[in-house]
């Protein structure tokens, strides 16, 4: 069972701790990123990116955009592991 995670071939992590939780502690920008991302960011993660950024100087602003180039630099290794293996198999 994938877990609603889809047919990813990233690896996949376990988690500990109270996710819920530690979503709700997270600043409402963020929250509002995360509820439209198209990967299943860990909200731990997502935080430590978060403050990172923020500790180098990087408005909100910047930070929701480099997390959105982040996931899309990580969707296209996805797509192209993907269609490698479904061109070998051909």
């Amino acid at each position: 069972m994938n877990r609603n995670l889809g047919q990813s071939s990233l690896r996949r992590k376990r988690r500990s701790g109270d996710p819920m939780a530690a979503y709700d502690a997270l600043p409402e920008p963020l929250r509002g990123w995360l509820s439209q991302a198209a990967l299943p960011w860990s909200p731990v993660s997502a935080k430590r990116i978060w403050s990172r950024s923020l500790t180098r100087g990087l408005t909100p602003e910047e930070i929701l955009i480099s997390l959105s180039q982040a996931e899309a630099r990580t969707l296209a290794r996805d797509r192209q592991s993907t269609t490698f293996k479904t061109k070998s198999h051909v």
